[in-house]
């Protein structure tokens, strides 16, 4: 089994689902992250000020999968957020050791 961490642009999240589902992924969590990479933030003028952001708001994705779904679910990712800008973000995976479905009691591929 793997573990998918990805972090997007908040406005590619439905293609990316769409893209996901596309592949048989069952299961994605989205959190609301803010961050920085190779881009370093930006600037931007307020009200004829001009300010610095840091940290600009970004989406992870946590996705547990098969290790035979992974490879097309990286893909899918890739493609469905990429826009060939900087800042399109950044894929992970891990291996994942174990998984239980609560309320059933299933374990590993059987609770994903």
């Amino acid at each position: 089994m793997k573990f998918i961490t990805a972090i997007i642009k908040p406005f590619k999240l439905d293609a990316v689902r769409d893209a996901l589902a596309a592949e048989g992924v069952e299961g994605v969590t989205v959190t609301e992250v803010k961050g920085f990479g190779r881009q370093r933030g930006h600037t931007e003028i307020y009200r004829g000020t001009e300010y610095s952001v840091s940290f600009l708001p970004k989406l992870k994705l946590e996705i547990a999968v098969t290790a035979d779904k992974a490879p097309g679910a990286i893909q899918a990712i890739r493609e469905a957020a990429a826009t060939g800008q900087i800042g399109d973000g950044k894929v992970f995976v891990f291996d994942l050791e174990h998984a239980m479905r609560i309320r059933t009691g299933e374990t590993d591929q059987e609770a994903l």
